[in-house]
């Protein structure tokens, strides 16, 4: 169905004529038409295969049954971010109906399901940017996404993706059901209204429930000129709803990967090579093999790792024999420890390999002409970062008459599917993905390892479904983490202590070319990763000559996509620069940033209103000071305010003000939780969290020495909510980014400590 009604804070996913790309990318060859045709063509309905008796399908979100059970699809993943309330109440708001009369599900792997508006948010531009350039840049991405047709959960792009598509899924279903009922009741469906499940007639009193109509209103085509409820009439969105999993979690439903039990089940363990990427040279298994329980040990050898598994009786067992079995673990394909790899980064930003994403004037004519008491320059540092989800990498897989199922926390079902056919040697519709609830997923469950492990294990149970669980060591050893970077900074300041040049080099290894390879291997990596300077290269700031470069880092260790991806270092480098011009000249950090920032009404009413709720410039007790940062990432605009106090020559994180603009907001509670839980995310990085390596392997393990904020550490934490921007923005991960500087900063406030390496624990002690 095409959308009649166009959301002007949506409405740059869609103003890219398909001409503008099919005629401007060079991509008009032999076979235009047939790609034309598959880019317009609609997806199969996957609910249509599934149906219980006495079930009707009305679009892949919407199946009613006789009885009036009514269930809502929601095609991403839930771990924690409140998808099941909130994509479903886009559905429920069109059908009339209360969330607490609905059954919502995490629908089947299918392209019916993809998430376009990840990739559009993907393209290589800044999100304020509405140029015909950038406009052309999405519109080949969101074709694009058509055909690759990823249904994924990430990039804070769930409810984006969702807020049309699943609304006029609720609204063809309401039409279809009036026009059913009309037929019944002899009337124009004009005439009928909707409410709490049913069809009524106000003149004659007639009504029927839903469910009664479904059966032939799922034979009906939807009206072409469907018109979405207004806001102004809503009666579900833009409010706080009662969260439609929470009684499942509360009283510990088995909803997780973890908890997935099946008849005849048994249960395994991998343990990989700690060197990752390396391969194995010999196994001992003869002790192991022998021990209480062991039904088998199986050599691994993976596009995503090498090692063995064992499958035992119980995973318990399985644990203790992975212990018993004598490995000689070849070596790591990576600079043996920590030190050679931020050697590695620096060749890499000597190298002047280099690519650029923002280039505005001419910033090495300027600071030729400059004087060195003009320039400001520093250097920072990352490191690696795990993603420590509290639930540990699991799956469960079933290989039986020639059909594969897997069970698994998962955030890319697609694409589970088809590497796990090719894994086990099947047609894609041969394998069916189960998706559980997830205990933490922050990028790290997009991967496909676990899947893969338990698809092997499977070929080889005989029909039994195997259950593979991770230990916590294997799963903070064998990370995707987020990568270490590198960068330097230089400003050229004016008299009035402003920038007019600027031009910073950040040296990373590449997200995306680590995860297409481990992902599809002969699948080639080509073009810029925006991810390496995301955070630094599209902020909304004006200055006369700028270049960002991005130099990529030839490491093996595999990285991966880890809440707010390259965002989460660039906004700590470039914030902690833009704070380190502001003391250099004696400006306020508040005042410099608005000045930068004026061009955009939008980031200088979220710094004003963040400053106020802090009392920013108010003279504080001594011992405390406070610090600030701004960050535009996944289209919201966050800036946050860190207040600190030392305690005994300790510091305590006292108090955080965030204000965030999405554009707009479907549910008030839910956004300010993701925002807190991306703030405590970021300060828990930015307190104390790196991995590090020795010997080619990871030296961290467990929480004893990867850990996250506690409760006692954490801050006070307060969220506003504007919506001004004129584009919808997500909410998973925006609020993590500017925590990290922010806190950096007040602790510059405070003692004037200036700090460029993460953690801040390198440093400082935290209380």
């Amino acid at each position: 169905m095409r959308a009649q009604q166009e959301n002007p804070k949506r409405s740059r996913l869609g103003k890219i004529a398909r001409r503008t790309f099919l005629i401007g990318t060079g991509a008009i060859a032999g076979g235009l038409a047939i790609g034309y045709y598959f880019y317009q063509r609609d997806f199969d309905n996957p609910l249509l295969s599934d149906q219980d008796k006495g079930e009707s399908t009305f679009n892949p979100f919407v199946k009613i049954a006789a009885d009036n059970t009514i269930t809502i699809i929601v095609p991403r993943a839930e771990m924690g971010q409140g998808v099941t309330t909130t994509l479903a109440a886009l559905v429920a708001e069109e059908l009339d109906i209360a969330l607490d009369a609905v059954i919502v599900e995490h629908g089947p792997a299918s392209s019916a399901y993809l998430n376009q508006a990840m990739l559009i948010d993907s393209a290589p531009v800044p999100a304020f940017d509405d140029s015909f350039t950038a406009g052309g840049y999405r519109g080949s991405m969101e074709i694009l996404s058509r055909f690759l047709a990823i249904q994924a959960t990430g990039g804070s792009s769930s409810t984006v993706d969702a807020f049309e598509k699943m609304r006029f899924a609720g609204c063809a279903a309401r039409e279809v059901l009036k026009q059913a009922a009309a037929e019944k009741f002899d009337v124009s469906p004009a005439a009928l209204v909707t409410e709490n499940g049913r069809v009524e007639d106000p003149v004659s009193g007639l009504s029927a429930t839903y469910g009664e109509l479904a059966a032939s209103a799922a034979t009906m085509s939807p009206p072409a000129d469907m018109q979405l409820r207004t806001r102004s009439q809503w009666k579900l969105l833009g409010k706080s709803q009662p969260r439609t999993d929470i009684r499942q979690k509360v009283t510990g439903a088995p909803i997780f990967g973890i908890d997935v039990e099946l008849p005849d089940m048994v249960y395994a363990t991998v343990k990989m090579n700690p060197h990752l990427g390396g391969r194995v040279n010999s196994i001992d298994a003869r002790q192991a093999e022998d021990m209480k329980g062991v039904i088998k040990v199986v050599p691994i050898e993976s596009q995503t790792g090498n090692g063995f598994a064992i499958i035992a009786d119980n995973s318990w067992r399985a644990f203790q024999a992975a212990e018993a079995v004598n490995v000689d673990w070849g070596p790591a394909p990576y600079p043996a420890d920590s030190a050679q790899i931020t050697a590695r980064l620096r060749e890499a930003m000597q190298s002047g390999d280099r690519f650029s994403l923002r280039e505005v004037g001419d910033p090495d004519k300027a600071f030729a002409n400059s004087t060195p008491d003009q320039i400001l320059e520093a250097e920072y540092e990352v490191p690696f970062l795990a993603h420590a989800t509290m639930e540990p990498m699991n799956a469960t897989a079933r290989l039986k008459d020639g059909k594969l199922d897997i069970w698994a926390p998962n955030q890319s079902p697609t694409i589970i599917r088809s590497v796990c056919a090719s894994v086990a040697n099947l047609d894609s519709d041969q394998v069916h993905v189960h998706t559980t609830f997830m205990g933490g997923g922050f990028g790290r469950r997009a991967e496909v390892d676990f899947s893969i492990y338990a698809t092997k294990l499977a070929m080889l149970t005989d029909g039994r479904p195997v259950k593979v669980t991770w230990t916590r060591e294997e799963d903070t050893t064998h990370d995707t983490y987020r990568p270490a970077a590198l960068a330097r900074y230089r400003a050229l300041l004016n008299d009035q202590g402003l920038p007019t040049a600027l031009h910073a080099a950040v040296a990373a290894p590449s997200v995306t070319a680590s995860v297409i390879g481990r992902t599809y291997p002969s699948l080639p990596m080509a073009g810029p990763d925006k991810t390496l300077i995301e955070g630094a290269y599209d902020q909304p700031y004006a200055i006369d000559n700028v270049r960002i470069d991005a130099a990529k880092a030839d490491i093996a260790v595999p990285v991966g996509f880890w809440r707010s991806v390259g965002n989460s270092y660039n906004a700590f480098m470039q914030e902690s620069f833009l704070d380190e011009i502001a003391a250099s000249t004696g400006k306020d950090p508040l005042a410099l940033r608005l000045e930068l920032s004026k061009s955009w009404p939008v980031a200088t009413q979220l710094l004003e209103k963040v400053a106020q709720m802090a009392h920013w410039g108010e003279k504080l007790p001594n011992g405390r000071a406070q610090g600030i940062a701004f960050t535009l990432s996944f289209g919201t605009w966050v800036a946050q305010i860190v207040q600190v106090r030392e305690i005994d020559g300790s510091i305590k994180i006292e108090k955080v003000w965030c204000v965030a603009d999405p554009g707009e907001v479907l549910d008030p509670a839910i956004f300010k939780a993701q925002m807190v839980s991306g703030i405590i995310f970021g300060l828990s990085s930015a307190t104390g969290q790196e991995i590090t390596f020795s010997e080619g392997m990871v030296e961290q393990s467990n929480f004893h020495d990867f850990d996250a904020m506690r409760m006692n550490q954490c801050p006070a934490i307060e969220v506003e909510i504007l919506e001004n921007s004129p584009h919808m923005g997500g909410a998973g991960e925006p609020g993590t980014p500017p925590s990290i500087p922010a806190l950096a900063n007040a602790i510059f406030a405070l003692n004037a400590k200036r700090i460029r390496q993460l953690p801040l624990s390198r440093e400082v002690d935290f209380a």
